[in-house]
This record gives C-alpha cells, structure tokens and sequence, in this order.
C-alpha cells in the first residue's frame, strides 16, 4: 500500500528526463504515480519545471560532499 495515496496499486513506470544543456544528464526512473502527481502540482505551485523540483529535492537530501566507504577486510 502506497503511503501517499492509500492505493494497493502496483509501481508505474515514470521516465524524468534531465538533459536540458551540456552538464546535464538524462535519468529514468521509477516512481509511483502519486507521487509523481504530487511532485508535478508542487512544480506548478512553484512556478518551476519538474526537473527543477526533483533537483532541488535532491540537492536539498544529499550531503555536500560525495562520501564513499570502503567496507574493511579482515
């Protein structure tokens, strides 16, 4: 059951495309249709594509600076 709509509904596939200029890449991937909704009215509230809002909800989740840890071998 999905959190944000209350549906027993399977996943749906959504293709987001980034790819606007040069230092841009294009992106697929999967999101339930709610959220999509979701995400495609707070584009529209804002005034912004939704591209723009997935960038900045990640920009806003990831750290700074990429961390990568290797795990340590015995």
């Amino acid at each position: 059951m999905c959190i944000y709509c209350s549906l027993t509904s399977s996943l749906t596939s959504c293709s987001i495309a980034i790819m606007t200029s040069d230092d841009k890449r294009r992106v697929t991937i999967f999101i339930h249709p709610a959220i999509v909704k979701h995400a495609r009215a707070q584009a529209v509230v804002e005034e912004i594509t939704l591209t723009e809002l997935v960038e900045k909800a990640l920009d806003n989740y990831l750290s700074p600076e990429i961390i990568i840890k290797k795990p340590e071998l015995i």
